[in-house]
């Protein structure tokens, strides 16, 4: 392998990176660490391609700062930083500045600063840039600027490279242009990929990008060990008694720290119970609003908040050195992932506290996350065709009306195939390169395999056979792992194992609320190419409906997982409804706060659970004493509705799918008062909107929807 001539031009290179060290710390007597400065001087002297592994908090920006500025010191240019996350880009550029550096970023969140960010490119008035991967696709980005930065900068750094690899436990398509972009650089530039969170066929998949042009790869690899972290795994069982230690103990912990929840349901369920428990916490998901997820990452960092209750949202590019605790209520799906969360405590404090209070509802939530990530042949076929078939350009809103895939899975699968070079972003939407695209379906199933074998590897550790910090920082390959000494496994357990009977009680009653609202849908989707357009008329719209709870809620969640699981032949179970679920359904009804009482129910049939419904609306008209009207016909040949699909599809599948029957319509016009329409799990909302518009045509005042459970 080749590698660039050493610059010899650069005395006392040592002295001078020393030196903005101290400026970037704010230290007269700050020292490199191990290894840091090995790593300045092989991209700096020696402009090599370089790998740095090294723990949270040793110092990987140090590294990629300091040789930013000698480079631009001996005349280079600036330094391109791929970067993920938006908070991350924010806590780097902020800290840069305070050693002098001139660092700007060019992401979605400053889109009123581009102009002046190229301005200063222009005027070669900027040190270091971060972009996020995203930009990479971006058209104009890509016209514009990414050429010229190319043939000028100094250094390019990859952060969180995992994130470049398909093994990596958070991968993502976007990272897999850099290759490209490592190819098109001049063979002098150094390159610099890091990264606390790759074990070694991670670590093999990076270098083996970083190397395209035959070059050398200088790898820095440091002991993953984190010796100010106490970890610990509480098995509680059940969602309130985790819940119920959480309220006694929280304040115990100390400092202020993150409380990791799997699902958004789960975020909100919980610090709701905290805050009415008297405990200052806030919810962060990737559901919340960018200020208000901005204002409670402050708080945290303030210390005006005890914790924040997040998803993994809050995770790479969140910087509070002395966070003082992690909790996990439910465990992530990898060792390493895992690793990668609780490694944001105890950077600058002498001890932390890590605790894993595993759920039930783990394994079920793993799975779910783990199918809907991997692209299939079926999906990518109907993309590449849509787009092959359009006469110019189609946005993302335009190729769902084409492609039976939702949003967020559409959306993925074009980063997958954009990076395979079979579609491309341009001005006004996706194209077809032509470029022929095979599904590689040992690749993928290589992939899926690893996911099953993390997952298992997850379940080990909160058995504890072993050290705790010793099994993460094995799962990383971590060759000097060794026990340490502090965890639950190595020592007694130091955290409290009890769980108060009074406050048990309360956390089961706040985690058995139910009555989730449904909003009405207010619009049709865009893009279809016959039906409904543009708003929904009054006339025509369901009004606010209730569901018992959300799948992923963790009360009544857990047992509406249960009820709606499929058979081991993967076919729907249909049952009556189970008693005390009857007695639930009727507690939310009496909790309605409704302006006018239903008078009468009517069914939405039901291929699948047809038993399930017609208990529940025949339960409920009975309890009530509502005028049961029976069913929504079902037009002649309507099939099973297909899976989760985008709002323009599922539409154009219901459209047609009901009929009002004579007898039913009758009934309608006689009423003097809402209708409750029933179901049994409410997706999308479509069903309910089509089925409620047919009533409203039918002369219904008013529908009411009413369904076990949604899925959001």
């Amino acid at each position: 392998m080749s590698q660039p001539a050493p610059d010899t031009d650069q005395p006392d290179l040592h002295e001078r990176a020393l030196a903005i060290l101290r400026d970037l710390t704010g230290r007269a007597d700050a020292e490199f660490h191990a290894g840091q400065w090995e790593a300045i001087e092989a991209l700096v002297a020696h402009r090599r391609r370089a790998l740095v592994v090294q723990r949270t908090g040793w110092g990987k920006s140090a590294v990629y700062f300091i040789a930013a500025l000698l480079r631009r010191q001996a005349g280079a240019g600036p330094a391109l930083i791929v970067s993920p996350l938006l908070a991350l880009m924010r806590d780097q550029v902020e800290a840069a500045t305070r050693a002098g550096v001139r660092a700007v970023a060019i992401n979605s969140a400053n889109v009123t600063e581009w102009d002046e960010v190229e301005a200063m490119l222009g005027a070669d008035q900027v040190d270091v840039l971060f972009v996020s991967p995203e930009r990479l696709v971006n058209p104009r980005f890509r016209a514009e600027q990414l050429p010229r930065l190319v043939s000028a900068t100094g250094l390019l750094v990859i952060d969180e490279a995992h994130c470049i690899s398909d093994w990596g436990h958070d991968f993502r398509p976007d990272y897999r242009r850099i290759r490209d972009l490592i190819a098109d650089l001049p063979p002098d530039v150094p390159v610099l990929a890091t990264t606390a969170t790759a074990n070694q066929r991670v670590v093999d998949d990076v270098t083996e990008q970083l190397a395209i042009g035959d070059h050398e790869v200088f790898t820095l690899r440091g002991a993953l060990a984190r010796d100010s972290l106490r970890l610990g795994v509480l098995e509680l069982g059940t969602p309130w008694r985790r819940l119920a230690w959480l309220t006694q103990h929280l304040a115990e912990l100390p400092g202020s720290g993150i409380i990791y929840t799997l699902t958004v349901a789960a975020a909100h369920d919980t610090a709701a119970a905290l805050h009415q428990a008297g405990h200052e916490v806030l919810p962060y998901t990737g559901r919340t609003d960018p200020s208000e997820r901005l204002e409670a990452e402050e708080a945290l960092k303030a210390n005006r908040v005890k914790a924040l209750v997040a998803t993994s949202a809050l995770g790479m590019g969140f910087d509070k050195p002395d966070l003082g605790f992690v909790v996990h209520l439910g465990a992530p799906s990898s060792p390493v992932a895992y690793y990668q969360q609780v490694g944001r405590a105890g950077r600058a404090t002498a001890s932390a506290d890590v605790l894993l209070l595993p759920g039930t509802e783990d394994r079920e939530i793993w799975h779910f996350f783990a199918t809907n990530a991997m692209p299939t042949q079926a999906r990518a076929d109907a993309v590449l065709t849509a787009l092959a078939e359009a006469t110019g350009p189609l946005s993302v809103a335009a190729l769902e009306t084409r492609v039976e895939i939702r949003r967020g899975p559409l959306e993925l699968l074009l980063k997958v195939l954009a990076v395979d070079g079979a579609v491309e972003m341009v001005k006004g939407g996706w194209v077809s390169t032509g470029v022929p695209w095979t599904y590689d379906e040992p690749r993928y199933q290589r992939i899926a395999e690893a996911r099953v074998a993390e997952q298992q590897a997850m379940l080990a550790y909160e058995r504890g056979e072993q050290c705790r910090m010793e099994f993460l920082t094995s799962a990383l390959d971590d060759p000097t792992s060794a026990p340490c000494g502090r965890c639950d496994v190595c020592a007694e357990p130091w955290y409290p194992v009890d769980v108060d009977v009074a406050l048990g009680q309360q956390a089961r009653q706040q985690l058995d609320h139910v009555g989730v609202p449904v909003d009405p849908r207010a619009l049709w989707p865009t893009g279809l190419s016959q039906g409904p357009k543009g708003k929904i008329s009054a006339e025509e719209q369901c009004a606010e409906g209730r569901v018992v709870a959300r799948l992923t809620d963790l009360g009544w969640g857990g047992r509406l997982r249960e009820l709606f699981a499929a058979d081991r032949d993967g076919r729907p179970v249909d049952q009556p409804v189970p008693p005390e679920l009857a007695t639930t359904c009727l507690r939310v009804l009496k909790e309605w706060a409704w302006d006018e009482r239903p008078v009468a129910v009517v069914r939405v049939p039901s291929l699948s659970r047809p038993e399930l419904v017609d208990s529940l609306a025949g339960g409920i008209a009975a309890a009530g004493r509502l005028r049961d009207l029976g069913s929504l016909g079902l037009s002649p040949g309507a099939p099973e509705l297909s899976g989760p699909t985008n709002s323009a599809f599922r539409v154009r599948d219901l459209w047609e799918r009901f009929v009002v029957p004579a007898g039913l319509a009758d009934e309608l016009a006689r009423l003097d008062g809402p209708v409750l329409l029933v179901d049994d799990l409410v997706d999308s909302r479509w069903t309910m909107t089509v089925a409620g518009r047919l009533l409203r045509l039918a002369g219904a005042d008013s529908v009411m929807p009413f369904a076990l459970a949604s899925v959001g």
